[in-house]
C-alpha cells in the first residue's frame, strides 16, 4: 500500500468522523451519525493494519508475530467491548462512557512509554540516539493528559456507579483545608519534572511526571459532586481526546491527530455548553466549587420535614386523562426505573384521548450529556414531540399538567427564588409555572445536588410515591 494511498484513506476516514458529529448534534440523524462513526474507524483500522504490514515487510522481520499479537488484541479487545456493551443498562450508560474514557488515557500513557523506551523503533530517531527536541513535549503532554484522564475517569466511573463504599467514590464532593494549593503545587511540580525530562530524556523525571498526573486525575475530580458529573464525563471526553492527538503527534500518525482533535474539540464544546446550562463557570466546576457547596447543603436539606400532598397513581391518571395539555419531564429515576416503553403506551392512550403531549428536556437531565433524549429514541417516542429547556420553558405558563418523573434539581425552584442557594441562577425547567404538577418519586429524598426542592411542597403538586415503571403502569390501566 502506497502511503499516498494510505493519506487519501485516513482522509476519508476523518471525512466520516466529521459527518458522525453532524449526525450526532440531532436526535433525527443520530443513527447515521452513528454509522459514519463506525465506517470512519473500519477505515482507519484496516489501514492502519495495512500500514503496519507494510512497514514490517520492508524491514523483513517480526511479521508474523507482530501482525499475530496485533489481531489478537483486536480481537480479545473486541470481544470484551462487544459483550460489555451488549450487557450494560442504559442506567449504566455513563459508567461505560468513564470507563472507556480511562481506556483512551491509559492507551496514551502505554504508547508514550513504549516511545520513550524505544524511539528507534517509531522512527524518531537513530537507534542509540536521542529523540528531537519536539517529539518530547508532545510525549510530556499525551502522557500527563492520558495520566489525568485515566485516574479521574476512574473516579468519575466510582461516583456514578455508586456501588463502592471507599469515600473517594461517593457521589459527596471530597473537600479538605488547602485543596487548591496541593493541586497547584502538584501541576508546577508536574510541569517541573516535565521540563527536566524535555531536556535530559531520563526516566526518573518521566516516570514522577506520570505519577504525580495520576495523583491529580484523582485529586481534581473527587471534590467535584454528583450533580455535576454530565459535565466531568463531557470534561474526560474532550481530555481523551486531547491525549490521542497528542500521542498521534509522537507517533507522526495523522489519524489519531485528527480523530483526537475533533473528540477533544467536540468534549470541550459540550462541557461549555453545559456549563452555561447549569450557570457556573467551567473552571469553579472543575475546582469543584460547586459540588463542594451543594455537598455542605445536603444535611441541611435532607432534615427538613414538611408536608406535601400525595396522590395515586389512579388519581394522576384521572388529572391527566382530563387535561388539554400535558409535558412531561423526565428525569434520571427514569432511567433507572426503565420505564421509557410504559410511558410511550401512557403518551399513547393520552394522545387518542385528544391531550396535546409533549417532553421538556433539561441539558444536564441524567448523568451524562443526551441520557434523556437516547432514553426516549429507544422507546420510539417521537422526535417532533420532544423539546430541549430553551424550547419550551415559555410555554409552561399554559399547561394544563406537568408530569415530573424522577427529576429533581433541573425543576427545582429555588434556581429562581432563593439567591443562597448553590444552584442559584442555573436554568431550570419552569414546571412550577404550569396549572398542576404531579411528580414521581420513590421518596422525598434529596436529589443528586443534595437539596431540597421547593416544587414538592407547592399547593398545585401531587406527589405519587413509588417506582416508575410501577406507577406509569398502574396510570395506563386506570386510564384504559
Amino acid at each position: 500500500m502506497s502511503m499516498s494511498l494510505v493519506t487519501l484513506l485516513y482522509l476519508l476516514a476523518s471525512v466520516c468522523f466529521i459527518q458522525a458529529l453532524k449526525g450526532l448534534s440531532n436526535p433525527r440523524t443520530a443513527r447515521f451519525g452513528n454509522a459514519f462513526g463506525m465506517a470512519g474507524m473500519l477505515i482507519a483500522i484496516l489501514t492502519t493494519i495495512a500500514l503496519i504490514v507494510r512497514q514490517a515487510t520492508a524491514l523483513g522481520s517480526g511479521l508474523a508475530v507482530g501482525l499475530g499479537l496485533l489481531m489478537g488484541a483486536l480481537v480479545i479487545g473486541g470481544a470484551i467491548g462487544a459483550f460489555v456493551a451488549a450487557r450494560v443498562a442504559m442506567t449504566r450508560m455513563p459508567e461505560l462512557v468513564a470507563a472507556m474514557h480511562s481506556l483512551i488515557g491509559l492507551a496514551a500513557v502505554c504508547i508514550a512509554y513504549a516511545v520513550v523506551s524505544e524511539p528507534s523503533a517509531f522512527g524518531l530517531a537513530p537507534a542509540g540516539r536521542e529523540m528531537p527536541y519536539g517529539n518530547r513535549i508532545e510525549l510530556f503532554i499525551g502522557t500527563f493528559v492520558g495520566a489525568i484522564t485515566f485516574s479521574g475517569s476512574v473516579i468519575a466511573f466510582g461516583k456514578l456507579s455508586g456501588k463502592y463504599r471507599f469515600r473517594l467514590f461517593q457521589g459527596a464532593p471530597v473537600v479538605y483545608s488547602g485543596q487548591h494549593l496541593i493541586n497547584l503545587l502538584l501541576a508546577i511540580a508536574m510541569i517541573g519534572f516535565g521540563a527536566m525530562f524535555f531536556f535530559t530524556q531520563a526516566w526518573l523525571p518521566f516516570i514522577v511526571m506520570t505519577i504525580i498526573a495520576f495523583a491529580l486525575g484523582v485529586l481534581i475530580i473527587i471534590p467535584i459532586g454528583g450533580a455535576d458529573m454530565p459535565v466531568v464525563v463531557s470534561m474526560l471526553n474532550s481530555y481523551s481526546g486531547w491525549a490521542a492527538a497528542g500521542i498521534g503527534f509522537s507517533l507522526n500518525n495523522p489519524m489519531l491527530i485528527i480523530a483526537g482533535s475533533l473528540v477533544g474539540s467536540s468534549g470541550a464544546i459540550l462541557s461549555y455548553i453545559m456549563c452555561r446550562a447549569m450557570n457556573r463557570s467551567f473552571f469553579s466546576v472543575i475546582l469543584g466549587g460547586f459540588g463542594a457547596q451543594a455537598g455542605e447543603s445536603a444535611a441541611s436539606g435532607a432534615s427538613e420535614q414538611r408536608p406535601v400532598k400525595a396522590g395515586s397513581a389512579d388519581d394522576a391518571s384521572f388529572m391527566l386523562g382530563n387535561a388539554e395539555s400535558v409535558v412531561i419531564v423526565p428525569g434520571y429515576g427514569l432511567a433507572v426505573a426503565r420505564a421509557q416503553h410504559a410511558l410511550k403506551e401512557l403518551t399513547d392512550k393520552l394522545a387518542g384521548k385528544g391531550v396535546d403531549v409533549k417532553y421538556a428536556i433539561h441539558p444536564v437531565a441524567g448523568r451524562m450529556p443526551g441520557h434523556m433524549n437516547v432514553l426516549l429514541a429507544e422507546a420510539e417516542v417521537p422526535y417532533d414531540s420532544v423539546f430541549e429547556m430553551e424550547d419550551i420553558n415559555g410555554e409552561f405558563g399554559q399547561v394544563d399538567v406537568v408530569l415530573v418523573l424522577g427529576a429533581n434539581d433541573v425543576v427545582n425552584p429555588a434556581a429562581k427564588t432563593d439567591p443562597k442557594s448553590p444552584i442559584a441562577g442555573m436554568p431550570i425547567i419552569d414546571a412550577y409555572k404550569a396549572r398542576t404538577v404531579i411528580v414521581n418519586k420513590r421518596s422525598m429524598a434529596a436529589g443528586y445536588a443534595g437539596l431540597d426542592n421547593d416544587l414538592f411542597y407547592m399547593d398545585k403538586t401531587m406527589m405519587v410515591f413509588g417506582d416508575a415503571k410501577k406507577v406509569i403502569e398502574d396510570m395506563v390501566k386506570a386510564s384504559s
